[in-house]
């Protein structure tokens, strides 16, 4: 067995001394109220009790030394701790024979305590060695118990921390390729426009990087990066973009998962707004539904097609399942009256 620090706290400490005493207490009153009575005790019955309390508590002075040896030693050392056993039992047996003839005078015949060890009276001081010793090992086992439980909920905190992210490392460089190509279509064109996007980018790449460790952000705050991105958007779009909100005001509060907005509008965006026929429009919903917040993303472009669902999707499926298990999903339907309807429900929840 593995040696590990697991020394006694003060409240343990206290709970084996109550123990021992309470042992104590109870051998004291059986021996008072023996029912063969008065003649078989003597006139002054404080030796005994005396003695009992001296027995129980040399037992709570060695509970933590043996307690120590079941953490120190597994059962395959079972031979070292029945010699060790032994020895405590004999030297308690020799301790508490001396005070008895000695010390109380309990015993008027003269002590011989090697010629009682080799008839091997030490047996029931032996029988509490082994009992104290199976607690030790018990509380022992239940102490590593505990640690493995901790250190797999650790792990998996880990690991999930791990996995999410790896999938924000993975929607940073998508997000920034596809920004970066939309700069490139437009140096000839817009030179203004050009030096404008790269601002607004350098602004969000900024923002992202300072908040990536976070796994969640207030909705308005989401929004508000959603922002820069849009204005991003509306460069490209050379006046051929209109973005929409219908927020209420007291889902602003809510938290949700840091940039799970940008590439839901960025799907819209490509595959949507980019190919409607004139302006391309994108309206943007928040609503509190009970213990849910329902966000909607609409475009009005050509639908659901094969290829609609890209990186953005995926990674925001695979976060949300990351970070709130069944409780959230997120969905992409063609919408009755045309274009695509992405909705995010996530449990509503504040930093109140």
């Amino acid at each position: 067995m593995e040696s590990v620090n697991h020394s006694l706290k003060r409240r343990e400490l206290a709970i084996i001394f109550a123990f021992w005493t309470l042992l104590a207490v109870l051998s004291s009153a059986n021996w008072l109220l023996d029912p063969r009575g008065p003649s078989f005790r003597p006139v002054d019955p404080s030796g005994p009790v005396i003695m009992a309390f001296v027995e129980s508590w040399t037992w709570a002075a060695l509970t933590p030394l043996i307690f120590r040896l079941s953490s120190r030693f597994s059962l395959k050392s079972a031979p070292l701790l029945i010699v060790v056993g032994i020895i405590i039992s004999v030297a308690v047996f020799l301790l508490l024979g001396f005070a008895r003839h000695e010390v109380f005078e309990l015993h008027h015949r003269p002590y011989r305590g090697l010629s009682e060890i080799t008839r091997m009276r030490f047996v029931p001081q032996l029988l509490f060695y082994f009992a104290v010793l199976a607690a030790g090992f018990a509380r022992e086992y239940f102490l590593r118990d505990q640690e493995r439980q901790v250190h797999a909920t650790q792990l998996q905190a880990q690991l999930a921390e791990a996995r999410l992210n790896a999938l924000r490392m993975q929607l940073n460089p998508h997000f920034l390729f596809n920004t970066l190509n939309a700069i490139s279509a437009l140096v000839d064109r817009d030179a203004a426009g050009v030096r404008r996007m790269i601002a607004r980018l350098s602004e969000l790449l900024r923002t992202t990087t300072d908040s990536r460790a976070t796994d969640e952000v207030p909705l308005r705050q989401e929004l508000q990066l959603l922002d820069r991105y849009i204005e991003i958007m509306e460069i490209r779009f050379q006046g051929r973009l209109r973005v929409e909100r219908d927020v209420e005001s007291s889902t602003l509060g809510a938290l949700v998962p840091n940039l799970i907005l940008q590439p839901i509008v960025e799907n819209a965006l490509e595959h949507g707004a980019s190919r409607a026929v004139g302006e391309g429009v994108v309206h943007i919903t928040a609503r509190r539904e009970g213990d849910q917040l329902r966000i909607q993303v609409r475009d009005n472009g050509p639908g659901v097609g094969v290829n609609r669902e890209g990186v953005g999707l995926g990674n925001t499926r695979a976060r949300l399942e990351q970070l709130y298990g069944d409780a959230a999903s997120v969905t992409l339907i063609t919408a009755p009256d045309g274009g695509a309807i992405a909705e995010i429900v996530v449990p509503f929840h504040t930093n109140v």
